[in-house]
């Protein structure tokens, strides 16, 4: 569950989807960290809201505006991963889903400098959805399973495997991330479940050969134990993340459909 500074926040991204969207919102989903196990110190704040219908211009520049006062560091609080979704692009279900917009940090400056993004496919969601379904946690609106479809365990493989290019692209820059990540996509595959980061590190350590282990090991305590600007990586660990990535992706190779 997401703590007692952090549930300071929930009430402020409540306020603004409604005070945005108004009826137009079915209902706001926290999911991610906060409900799998506990904010960690580097987690974002992750809300899905199912919408009736997509946001105009108008709106989402209030939402961006909104984001841009309350998530961060330059507001002193958590990061939040806001994703805007209509329910008819999700209910029947189909791949790949059309996100209505995403907010994230990582994002900001993209946004700052050209604007809110238009709607687009967001393969993503399907990972997303399994996982908000999973922590069924409605901050407004009814429960997830009157709301959203089950994601096929086959659409969640093809959501997994669609993101690997762009995460390699990241590795250098990201190191924890991508490796927590692939972790979870080999997780997700073997076992259906979408976990978090910590739990799917847990199950992969305990697959890999021991010479695998310790890139994966030290992603993980940096996850649980401290924040980006204070993560370290040594040179042999450095010199270990490749060959670490390219064992797991061999899993995932072979889990993958051909």
């Amino acid at each position: 569950m997401a703590e007692t500074g952090e549930m300071d926040q929930i009430p402020e991204i409540v306020r603004l989807v409604g005070d945005v969207l108004g009826p137009a919102a079915i209902g706001a989903y926290l999911h991610g960290s906060s409900v799998l196990g506990g904010l960690k110190p580097a987690s974002d704040l992750d809300v899905l809201v199912v919408s009736r219908r997509p946001m105009d211009d108008r709106e989402r520049e209030a939402l961006l505006a909104g984001l841009f006062e309350i998530s961060g560091s330059a507001a002193g609080v958590r990061p939040i991963e806001l994703t805007v979704v209509v329910q008819s692009e999700v209910r029947p279900w189909r791949f790949p889903p059309i996100g209505d917009f995403l907010y994230g940090e990582w994002l900001r400056d993209e946004f700052e400098a050209a604007g809110v993004r238009r709607p687009e496919p967001m393969p993503d969601l399907a990972l997303l959805i399994a996982m908000v379904l999973a922590c069924d946690h409605p901050l407004t609106g009814p429960p997830p399973a009157q709301v959203l479809d089950p994601v096929p365990h086959a659409d969640l493989v093809r959501a997994s495997v669609a993101g690997i290019p762009g995460l390699l692209d990241d590795l250098d820059g990201d190191t924890r991330n991508v490796v927590l990540t692939f972790a979870r996509i080999w997780t997700t595959l073997a076992t259906g479940e979408v976990t978090s980061k910590d739990a799917a590190a847990g199950w992969a350590l305990a697959q890999l050969p021991p010479e695998h282990r310790p890139v994966l090991r030290h992603a993980k305590e940096l996850y649980l134990s401290c924040r980006y600007a204070e993560e370290r990586w040594s040179d042999e660990l450095k010199a270990q993340v490749r060959p670490h990535i390219d064992r797991v992706l061999t899993e995932i190779d072979r889990l993958s459909p051909r």
